[in-house]
């Protein structure tokens, strides 16, 4: 294994323990993938984050294809793959049973324009998608048919939520990013109807996100 396959591979474990130490997800739920070469690494099934090596690490052809002698990968590797698949610009895939995401997505429901904030995942809301068994086809179909290729995250009924990021830290930052706005969207909540921003207002918001935040300069 190259240093820079190896360091790809850390990487994963170093998230998911983040994720473990956050509070996104606790014990072995969740998992993680990063698009690799033709294909992708994911994180394996049932197994303790904190006690992966590089080598646990799974790779997936671009179908899901497993060679033998690895772990066997995520119960959600289709959803990984289909997403990365869907989003050729994208490079990492995280999926979290956040407390608050999970609380919204068990009665169904998304994340309305509550706050401008909500742009952040690409558009006027967070979509909730419907609920199939964990691991299955109709679940990944489930879960492109609400992203359409347009948004950046969604929560998944009676699931939890996932997240779509260029880098892995993207996509962890757009996980913690989607459990706080839950949080707060469930607060406010409790106070009252919400008053939502228009969609006009959601448009320009999301058109500013495109270029928000420090560019690179070819300088």
């Amino acid at each position: 294994m190259q240093d820079h396959e190896r360091a790809a591979r850390q990487s994963l474990i170093d998230h998911c323990c983040a994720m473990n130490a956050s509070g996104l997800s606790l014990g072995k739920s969740g998992n993680a993938s990063l698009r690799w070469g033709d294909g992708l690494l994911i994180t394996p099934t049932g197994r303790a984050y904190d006690r992966l090596q590089p080598e646990d690490i799974v790779f997936l052809d671009a179908d899901g294809g497993c060679a033998p002698g690895q772990l066997i990968p995520s119960s959600e590797w289709r959803f990984h793959c289909d997403i990365l698949r869907a989003y050729p610009t994208a490079n990492a895939v995280v999926h979290v049973h956040s407390t608050y995401a999970t609380a919204l997505a068990c009665l169904g429901e998304g994340i309305p324009a509550f706050h401008y904030m909500v742009a952040v995942a690409g558009g006027a809301e967070i979509p909730c998608a419907d609920y199939a068994t964990f691991g299955s086809a109709e679940l990944s179909d489930n879960v492109l048919r609400v992203l359409h290729g347009e948004f950046k995250a969604c929560l998944m009924a009676n699931h939890g939520q996932v997240a779509i990021g260029k880098t892995l830290a993207d996509a962890y930052a757009l996980a913690q990013e989607v459990e706080n706005l839950a949080r707060q969207y469930m607060l406010a909540r409790s106070l009252g109807p919400t008053r939502n921003l228009p969609a006009e207002e959601m448009a320009r918001v999301v058109e500013k996100f495109r270029s928000y935040g420090q560019q690179r300069s070819d300088d």
